[in-house]
């Protein structure tokens, strides 16, 4: 059975900094691209960054390009979301996905969720 399971994050003031870790089981990373995935509050779900198996070529949405990194560790089956510069608009719960291409909508697999809450 394949899971992901979300860590990383919590409470942090504007300008600060979090990272989001995915770590996978019962899959091999190199098998699925990995895209994390935010939903706000009374918001619809955002892609935020994803991230190519075969070549590790990133994607960013346009908000957070300059202040989050995505990166992985294929032999810790590992994804991170590197969060700089966070900003209250960026307070929601996080999700790693894993599939085809999670940027585009296609998914396999979801993780849990992780809070990220960016207040002072």
């Amino acid at each position: 059975q394949v899971q992901l399971v979300e860590s990383g994050g919590g409470l942090v003031q504007p300008g600060g900094s979090l990272t989001l870790s995915c770590v996978t089981s019962g899959c091999t990373l190199l098998h699925y691209d990995i895209g994390w995935v935010r939903r706000a509050p009374g918001k619809e779900r955002e892609v935020l960054s994803c991230i190519e198996r075969r070549d590790s070529r990133t994607y960013y949405v346009e908000s957070v390009k300059g202040r989050f990194t995505i990166s992985r560790d294929n032999d810790k089956n590992a994804v991170y979301l590197q969060m700089n510069s966070l900003k209250p608009e960026d307070t929601a719960v996080s999700f790693c996905a894993a599939g085809p291409s999670p940027c585009l909508g296609y998914v396999d697999y979801w993780g849990q969720g992780t809070q990220v809450t960016v207040s002072s």
